[in-house]
């Protein structure tokens, strides 16, 4: 028998916004517990929400983003549900008519195994803002757990995708995607280990080729794409095992633990009915008009596809480094610096994505940390270009650019790295080199190709590897011809 597995996402997006979604409360991250928990957030009687305005904006730029419908009127629902971490008792929440309706994000999926690379498109279903709920605290104090309310009523976007993915890699490709898109926006930092981006994953498995879908199992609060792609794959294997065991998939909320790859059952899912959804009485319908998208769309950076094509075109990149350089707007715009400033496009892709990349991931710092900036890069490919260096030296100056020993003159000055490239001179150095190897000329004439390349390397090592390796190569070439 074979299984097909169907997944779908509900991903909690932390809004950039300096305050609460309902109340001016901080959201700044690592505050002391409960030093942000505002008279809304804790609920106490007589107090009203007040809708951020701010939030809304992100909202409208996300659909924009994702070419959705965005709703002209919306309504804020009560999801009531008890938990020690909502004392109010409900969550402010979207149900029947969220602001953002249907759109799709088109995903590249890379190889796996023997399956090629390829396209899909995944459809979103709905995106609605909410209030986060506050955290428990376990561990603070011995035998006992805590409730920190700080993060309570922090503005959230839960974007829902109908069950398009069939596999863990589409489902990491789309939470990667999104994750990226989201920060391109301006609507979310993106940070993962302080809960600023988590996932629900919907994993249920059937039959290939039958229509109806199986019982899913919801996997909560995933922060990590490697704990993602691990969780769905033991999920996947787990319930094809226990059909095919003769058991039954019994719908629940579980949860991932890293240390053992493994799911663990919560609480059996609960359906919408559930939570008593009703429309919240304090907040009046959320109207969006033309004008307000208009205006938020004003703001809107160039998009990710766009840019892409943009780079293609104007800096006859490929496709694969115009994806490349078009994972956040901060790359882009360092390569775009970098181009601008007379270096080469090509160029400047290859050692972004090379050695520069290299570098930035081995500090674990990100673009807009690099020692090195755009106009140094390119000034350091422009001396490449008119064979003022060479490559080998080029990695020289790069790495004293790194640690700040100068400009790129300056180090291609100070270290003696500018490169021979005077005819005669490089003449005379062939004409020693040919004069203290015989054999290897004879070698060469016998037809052994291998004896040229050791007759260049003799000549450059003469050179002290200052000379021009390419007329090297060529004034050699006449030499022995």
């Amino acid at each position: 028998m074979e299984w097909e597995v169907v997944i779908g996402l509900e991903t909690h997006t932390q809004l950039k916004t300096n305050t609460k979604i309902f109340s001016g409360a901080s959201i700044k991250y690592g505050a002391e517990p409960n030093t942000q928990a505002c008279e809304v957030s804790i609920a106490l009687p007589g107090v009203l929400p007040v809708l951020n305005k701010e939030a809304v904006h992100c909202a409208i730029k996300f659909g924009l983003a994702i070419n959705a419908h965005i709703a002209p009127r919306s309504v804020f629902a009560r999801k009531n549900y008890f938990y020690p971490d909502l004392p109010k008792g409900y969550q402010i929440s979207q149900f029947e008519l969220p602001v953002v309706g249907k759109g799709a994000v088109t995903i590249q999926v890379p190889a796996v195994g023997k399956n090629a690379a390829y396209e899909k498109v995944v459809n979103i279903t709905r995106a609605h803002l909410e209030e986060d709920a506050g955290k428990s605290v376990h561990g603070a104090v011995d035998d006992m757990s805590g409730i920190d309310l700080n993060r309570a009523g922090t503005p959230l976007l839960e974007i829902v995708t109908e069950p398009d993915m069939r596999s863990a890699a589409e489902a990491v490709a789309y939470a990667k995607k999104l994750h990226e898109l989201v920060q391109w926006i301006g609507i979310c930092d993106g940070n993962m280990q302080e809960g600023s981006f988590r996932c629900d994953v919907n994993v249920s498995v059937r039959q290939k080729g039958t229509e109806k879908l199986g019982t899913r199992r919801e996997i909560k609060n995933l922060n990590s794409f490697k704990f993602m792609q691990q969780a769905i794959e033991y999920e996947t294997r787990w319930q094809i095992e226990t059909l095919e065991d003769g058991g039954t998939i019994q719908q629940a909320t579980v949860l991932f633990n890293p240390d053992t790859g493994e799911t663990r059952s919560m609480r059996s899912k609960e359906e919408a009915n559930d939570y008593r959804y009703f429309p919240d009485p304090d907040l009046l319908p959320l109207v969006i008009s033309e004008a307000d998208k208009a205006a938020v769309k004003a703001t809107m950076p160039e998009l990710p596809e766009a840019m892409k094509a943009r780079f293609e075109a104007h800096y006859a990149l490929s496709a694969y480094d115009a994806s490349a350089l078009t994972t956040s707007r901060e790359l882009a715009g360092y390569f775009v610096a970098t181009a601008d400033a007379g270096a080469d496009a090509k160029q400047s892709a290859n050692w972004i994505m090379g050695a520069l990349a290299a570098k930035l991931n081995a500090a674990d710092i990100g673009i807009s940390e690099s020692p090195i900036n755009a106009q140094q890069l390119a000034q350091l490919l422009k001396r490449i270009s008119d064979n003022t260096i060479s490559n080998n030296a080029a990695k020289q100056v790069f790495e004293a650019l790194w640690n700040a020993e100068g400009d790129v003159d300056g180090i291609i000055a100070t270290k003696g790295l500018k490169q021979e490239s005077d005819s005669g001179a490089i003449e005379a150095i062939i004409d020693e080199v040919l004069a203290a190897n015989p054999a290897m000329v004879e070698e060469f004439k016998a037809g052994k190709e291998k004896a040229f390349n050791a007759l260049v390397g003799q000549a450059m090592k003469a050179s002290k590897g200052k000379a021009n390796p390419a007329q090297v190569n060529e004034l050699l070439k006449k030499k022995l011809s």
